[in-house]
């Protein structure tokens, strides 16, 4: 398992983690068995979006023992009445949620607390001026959340929220689909088939803005939907009309900046094996481009998609992570000197480019290298 920081928050989470989906219905003794699978494959995260009781409470019980190993994301604003799952932003409701979620998971505080599904802005303004973040903040200062978070499907409320500078992770939704999409405050928007009925051509800049704003600002994001509800494994069902794999999915979300885990909904053991198949799998089996080439509809001609075609460099540069630093300077309009940190790391450096044109043939996207190692060596200096 290959294990990641979250952001400047200092906690460590297995790349792939577990969504919570897939315990609800389970029996004490089921839930049980699959977490024990799960920690024993290196997992060692979980995101608990739903306030479901009886889910909790097993949750609970098969993690006795393991707090402090074991990463809990809890969310804020989530609450449990008649039997069913409800979204509130009633103060009251909420502070009376979160003593419970604690008490059914029998812990005194939370990793992360994951402020629930804000994708308007009237909303995130709500949430930012009238209460939860002001509640949330005090639970942090009390060691009864080490972390807050909050979950979108909106690149543009995420970005505001960032800026913020309130939050320390960011919940989103990423695959290949969804990341062509522009914000919407509809979430049904995203799969939508009217949405990918036009030409789409790239990563909607306000995606690849967020990402990179997250990655220069310390906000660790892990990702939600990352198959997009199982249809991008599925020819028939996929707007792509193609089928990935699930290591192609999480391949493409985890070399997005920024990103530290993919949180997957699995509801049994095959299921997570197939997830962290991707620990052990081989670069060609991580190849999601192969799958995202030639289509009339879609292109994501000249962008970089990080994904590594372009290496081997005749003179060992990392190519991805030299257009990746680059481009967290670009709408700054300047270094950040974390960026200069990162880039300063590096074994070799753009200036080092003999534009040989080499890994130009290599890119599927067509992406113009040595240019873009030009620009960097005038942004770094070397």
């Amino acid at each position: 398992m290959e294990y990641r920081t979250l952001g400047k928050t200092g906690i460590r989470v297995s790349a792939i983690g577990l969504g919570c989906e897939g315990f609800i219905g389970m029996s004490s003794e089921e839930t049980t068995r699959l977490l024990d699978y799960a920690v024993a494959q290196g997992i060692n995260c979980i995101d608990l979006y739903s306030p479901n009781s009886d889910m909790l409470a097993h949750i609970g019980k098969a993690l006795i023992g393991r707090c402090g190993s074991f990463v809990i994301q809890g969310h804020i604003g989530t609450v449990w009445e008649n039997e069913q799952y409800l979204r509130t932003r009633d103060m009251s409701k909420v502070v009376l949620a979160f003593e419970r979620r604690l008490e059914l998971l029998q812990t005194d505080y939370l990793d992360i607390g994951m402020i629930h599904y804000v994708d308007d802005m009237a909303d995130l303004d709500k949430v930012l001026n009238e209460g939860i973040m002001q509640q949330a903040s005090k639970w942090r200062r009390e060691g009864r959340i080490r972390a807050i978070g909050l979950s979108s499907h909106n690149p543009q409320v995420a970005m505001r929220a960032i800026d913020s500078g309130m939050i320390d992770v960011l919940l989103f939704a990423i695959n290949p689909c969804y990341d062509l999409q522009p914000a919407s405050e509809n979430v049904e928007d995203l799969w939508a088939d009217e949405s990918y009925a036009r030409v789409l051509q790239n990563i909607d800049s306000d995606r690849a803005a967020l990402y990179e704003l997250c990655e220069r600002n310390g906000v660790g994001i892990d990702v939600m939907k990352v198959f997009g509800g199982g249809d991008l494994l599925s020819e028939s069902r996929s707007p792509f009309g193609r089928a990935f794999t699930p290591v192609q999915c999480l391949e493409y979300a985890l070399t997005r900046p920024a990103v530290a885990a993919v949180m997957v909904g699995c509801r049994n053991e095959n299921e997570i094996k197939a997830a962290v198949a991707w620990c052990d799998a081989s670069k060609e089996e991580k190849d999601y481009t192969q799958v995202m080439q030639g289509m009339e509809n879609f292109s994501w001609k000249g962008h970089c998609m990080y994904c590594g075609h372009c290496a081997p460099c005749t003179v060992g540069i990392d190519i991805a992570s030299v257009n990746k630093f680059y481009n967290l300077t670009e709408a700054e309009g300047f270094v950040p000197e974390t960026v200069r940190e990162h880039y300063a790391l590096l074994n070799h450096h753009a200036s080092e480019c003999v534009q040989c044109g080499k890994c130009e043939k290599n890119c599927p996207f067509g992406v113009e290298i040595r240019d873009r190692m030009r620009l960097a060596v005038q942004c770094f200096g070397y």
